[in-house]
């Protein structure tokens, strides 16, 4: 039995397929689906139920499965303590982000840890929210910088850099330009422009619109906000972001919207991360705060 093969039940639990396993592990699906395989024999059960499309955890994997969690967090533990005695971080970091990321804070953090620890290597993965928050749950990822609406998951450590409603951006001449506030029934006749599923400011849009019994399908989605309000803009439709993204631009006007739900930029980490991992948890968030 190996520490790997323990990882990769555990993931294979969590996603529900051997596919979805080995992407949130950056691994082959051909190398999750042998170990596991190999572990079942080796323990002489079957940990899971393979079907068509998903997998489902037997008795048996139902049974493992807490152990090899704790498993996964003890090794964590060890090597973490390990670390701080010995008064080096070095190492290797899987650090994912929010696509398209450019807060100076976040860059500054950045560079200010490579600076200081030149020791250790850094992979940057981008994606939606939703796919980070299980590749750190996972252990396909050590630190994430994630928005999200609900709540993190119980066995991550999250740290809110920012937490904002939703607001609607259109262009100076439009009818609701004036407007102190505006509803989801209001927006449910207009052209709506979001970010895609599994970011926060989706998550709180649906959140929002769900509280008042409204269904709003976004005509157009994308993960630049950039482009959403250079489309707004334009006469495009009403760009459904936060207040921050849609600062400083003089030819739109941006409207709250009303009871809206929270979007929160937050850096989170398992709860005993490496040393390495740690270090640039606290260098970004002393920069993303200041």
């Amino acid at each position: 039995m190996e520490l790997h093969q323990l990882r990769y039940v555990v993931a294979v639990a969590d996603h529900g397929s051997f596919t979805a396993a080995a992407a949130a592990l950056h691994v082959s699906q051909s190398g999750v689906s042998a170990q596991v395989a190999k572990l079942e024999r080796e323990l002489g059960h079957r940990l899971f139920d393979r079907g068509a499309r998903t997998v489902r955890t037997t008795p048996e994997g139902a049974a493992l499965l807490p152990h090899a969690r704790s498993a996964g967090a003890a090794v964590e533990t060890i090597r973490a303590i390990a670390d701080d005695l010995s008064g080096v971080v070095r190492g290797h970091i899987r650090l994912g982000t929010v696509i398209g990321c450019t807060i100076p804070g976040y860059l500054t953090g950045f560079a200010a840890f490579r600076h200081a620890h030149p020791g250790v290597t850094v992979a940057v993965t981008e994606g939606n929210s939703d796919d980070l928050l299980s590749a750190l749950v996972g252990g396909g990822l050590d630190v994430a910088l994630v928005a999200h609406a609900r709540p993190l998951p119980p066995d991550l450590l999250g740290h809110t850099v920012i937490r904002e409603p939703l607001t609607v951006t259109v262009p100076n001449h439009h009818p609701w330009a004036a407007r102190t506030s505006l509803t989801c029934a209001e927006l449910a006749g207009e052209t709506v422009l979001c970010l895609p599923p599994g970011t926060g400011v989706r998550t709180a849009f649906e959140i929002t619109c769900a509280a008042e019994r409204i269904e709003i399908a976004p005509a157009v989605q994308a993960h630049s906000p950039e482009a959403l309000l250079a489309l707004a803009d334009r006469g495009a439709g009403a760009a459904v972001l936060t207040a921050s993204m849609a600062a400083g631009r003089p030819d739109s006007a941006t409207i709250p919207l009303a009871r809206s739900a929270r979007t929160q930029l937050s850096l989170a980490t398992r709860i005993a991360p490496s040393a390495a991992a740690g270090a640039m948890s606290r260098t970004l968030l002393d920069h993303l705060t200041s």
